[in-house]
């Protein structure tokens, strides 16, 4: 019942965006803009273990993983607005997204 109400509350936070885009893009993507995805994520991870250390770490590990993240919002635009179609455009734009996760891995593993 407990993942089922967060599946619930997930899903109205997403299909909420959706809604709004449609008649609202900016307050849209404000709320989209938002850490909810991260937030509920440490919501339900210290409700399953109330382990502050384990937020901790999540939080640190999200911070970083947003930076390659950033190169789907400036691609994808990118293509749209030079005519490539809206499926290939975001196709390219999660590949090269992963490409930069990659890279970012690859240096992440090398520092460490």
């Amino acid at each position: 019942m407990y993942f089922l109400l967060k599946i619930v509350i997930t899903a109205l936070v997403v299909a909420t965006v959706s809604e709004l885009a449609r008649r609202y893009s900016v307050f849209a993507a404000l709320i989209a803009s938002l850490p909810l995805t991260s937030i509920l994520a440490m919501v339900w991870l210290y409700e399953d273990t109330h382990d502050v250390q384990k937020i901790s770490a999540l939080s640190s590990s999200i911070f970083w993983m947003v930076l390659p993240s950033l190169l789907f919002f400036l691609v994808l635009p990118l293509l749209l607005h030079h005519g490539v179609r809206f499926y290939p455009a975001l196709l390219i734009a999660c590949a090269i997204m992963a490409v930069g996760y990659a890279i970012f891995v690859a240096v992440k593993n090398l520092a460490a």
